[in-house]
């Protein structure tokens, strides 16, 4: 509560302000009718001064007319007729509002300016005699090297320079295992150091890292309203200044035409003036927006603006890259041939001691694949290595080769092998093992599919969302990974170029289309689609011209954009909808002399306050149906 309070001046003036309410309904009933109304005043004064203040500023310097100076005008007015105690309270149920969505702002940036406080503000720089000196972390330059003690957070984005780190990356990537690290590999500022002292090298600016960039996006996208917040904002003038001239208008008619009573003809255009301004409507969209934008930024997913997020459920289709969004972006095997079954053993063997000497993504495969059953200790000699065909070695007295089949196959096996044109055409890579020049094995690899790349498609088309994969690999595997994943659509052999030209045509034909990417190749197409998405591991131009951005690079952060953008149309339409019902009600009772003007407060500002809190419900984490999915 204190916390609360030192966070939010207005809202400790706005509780002054109900306390002495309360004092001066004590002095009324007391019969001290001037004391009482000194009191009121004085509530007036603290409860207003903050909304007034900021309702001329904004009326003075941007030239417009605000809801702000309607309810001090009410207020005004109310006083002037010896309503003190309505005057006061309508301006603190005014400043009760105004606090409260204080309170909704800064609700929804708190989780976004801890953020901040993960990255230390010291550094310890290691001087070129060895010594260590603490700098400030904003002065630090690339090529600095740095020591980072057990336990604390790395202060800036850098390379390993010690044999080995473990790291806890929560922070970025969401898993609760720490990341191990060797020399060379990329640490994160803002992550925290599990193991011994480590050294690292500085290789961005202060103002470049990962965790700058999402400051900057998290800012970026709290300062762009929604399209619905922008168009209430746009009629907010011009509804402002006809309740202004209506309000003198109505006096007019229940003083002469209706033949009211003066005080009780400018008592009701006070009530009017009151339940007729849109202070439940302004507040409808901003505050849900925030909450929303808070609540994805909590999850990873990086909106740059309140419209991506509010159209983000609108969309019609959506356009995925291959390589590094819908796949791991590196090959696995996917199945293995053995001519023998019992030189199986020895053929992993020598498959696991030649290919670990490679860096190759397909080396690398073989080895994850087989490392676990090999025996680490064979020793191959006369090892070689034809780059773009192949490798070579000696082994268990024989010749051993691996890699393509031109390079392989020099004596017909065909018997054995047919199964592996199959492979080919599913759009697969082909390794042959020959012993001898006699092919013994052969395996099938594909860049396989995230984990959640099929449920995140079904769910979409589940949605009636058109899906299609746009990729530069060969239409064969293109069509096989489009296949696993169940994509409606697949245009293979596409340049940069061409995935762009297709987005826009895609644009054309469906109105609302999002593009997910994570590399150069992907950026043009980014660019041109009405929502572009990138991987939070992809290259950076992608991120810059993206409009969201996964930080995880989970799949599933799509879906549950997808439901959260949902959710935060239908909670703005209910505001809306309830807002302008609330005015219409109050107005027609204001007509039929059924309500006073503490009641056309309360009822007005009380709908102000509700539409508020129904925004910040989407602070509340979405269920997640992916999961969900696969917990079940």
């Amino acid at each position: 509560m204190n916390l609360l309070l030192k966070e939010n001046k207005p809202m400790v003036a706005t509780i002054i302000s109900g306390l002495l309410i309360v004092i001066g309904l004590f002095f009324t009933f007391s019969n001290s009718p001037t004391i009482a109304a000194l009191i009121y005043i004085s509530s007036f004064i603290i409860g207003g001064f903050h909304q007034a203040k900021e309702g001329l500023q904004d009326t003075i310097q941007n030239k417009k007319l605000n809801v702000d100076i309607l309810m001090v005008l009410a207020a005004l007015g109310a006083s002037s007729i010896g309503y003190w105690m309505e005057g006061a309270l309508l301006i603190f149920i005014f400043s009760l509002s105004g606090s409260l969505e204080v309170y909704a702002t800064n609700k929804s940036t708190k989780a976004i300016t801890e953020l901040m406080n993960l990255t230390p503000e010291r550094a310890m720089v290691i001087q070129p005699d060895g010594s260590i000196k603490e700098v400030p972390t904003e002065s630090l330059t690339i090529g600095d090297k740095l020591m980072v003690a057990k336990g604390t957070n790395i202060p800036i984005d850098g390379v390993l320079l010690s044999k080995y780190g473990l790291i806890d990356e929560s922070a970025i990537s969401g898993e609760s295992i720490p990341s191990e690290k060797v020399a060379g590999e990329e640490v994160i500022g803002g992550t925290i150091n599990l193991e011994e002292a480590i050294t690292m090298q500085v290789s961005k600016d202060s103002s470049d890292t990962l965790f700058a960039k999402i400051l900057r996006l998290v800012d970026e996208a709290q300062s762009t309203p929604s399209k619905t917040a922008t168009m209430i904002e746009a009629i907010e003038n011009k509804y402002v200044l006809t309740v202004l001239i209506f309000v003198p208008v109505m006096i007019a008619i229940f003083y002469f035409v209706l033949n009211w009573g003066w005080n009780e003809s400018f008592y009701r255009g006070m009530v009017l003036l009151t339940v007729a301004s849109p202070c439940a409507l302004v507040a409808s969209a901003a505050p849900a927006t925030l909450s929303a934008i808070s609540n994805s930024a909590r999850k990873g997913i990086l909106f740059k603006g309140g419209s991506y997020l509010e159209n983000f459920g609108q969309i019609k289709a959506i356009a995925f890259d291959k390589t590094g969004t819908l796949t791991e972006g590196k090959p696995v095997v996917t199945e293995s041939f053995f001519k023998e079954e019992k030189d199986k053993k020895e053929i992993i063997n020598v498959c696991v001691a030649i290919e670990k000497t490679s860096t190759h993504p397909i080396a690398r495969a073989l080895v994850s694949a087989f490392s676990e059953t090999s025996d680490h200790n064979l020793i191959v000699e006369q090892m070689k290595d034809r780059t773009g065909h192949g490798m070579s070695g000696m082994a268990y007295g024989s010749e051993w080769k691996i890699g393509k089949k031109e390079y392989v196959l020099e004596k017909n096996n065909s018997q054995f092998i047919t199964h592996a044109d199959i492979l080919q055409n599913e759009g697969k890579t082909v390794i042959y093992v020959s012993k001898d020049d006699q092919v013994v094995a052969y395996f099938g690899l594909l860049d396989a599919p995230k984990e959640e790349a099929k449920q995140m498609i079904a769910y979409f088309k589940s949605q009636g969302v058109h899906t299609i994969m746009i990729t530069g690999d060969n239409p064969a595997t293109a069509a096989t990974v489009g296949q696993i994943v169940g994509v409606d659509e697949v245009k293979a052999n596409c340049l940069p170029d061409e995935k762009a030209k297709i987005i826009k045509e895609l644009g054309e034909k469906y109105g609302s289309i999002a593009m997910i990417g994570d590399g150069i190749n992907d950026a043009p197409a980014l660019a041109n689609a009405s929502i572009g998405i990138a991987m939070g591991a992809g290259t950076d131009i992608a991120m810059d011209v993206a409009d969201v951005v996964l930080m995880k690079n989970d799949l599933a952060q799509l879906a549950y954009s997808h439901r959260l953008s949902n959710r935060l149309k239908k909670i703005t339409i209910q505001n809306i909808v309830f807002a302008i019902t609330v005015i219409l009600i109050l107005i027609i009772s204001n007509l039929f002399q059924v309500i006073t003007l503490p009641l056309g407060v309360v009822g007005h500002e009380g709908s102000t306050i509700l539409v508020i809190l129904n925004g910040l419900r989407l602070l509340k984490s979405t269920p997640d149906v992916l999961k969900a999915k696969k917990r079940s």
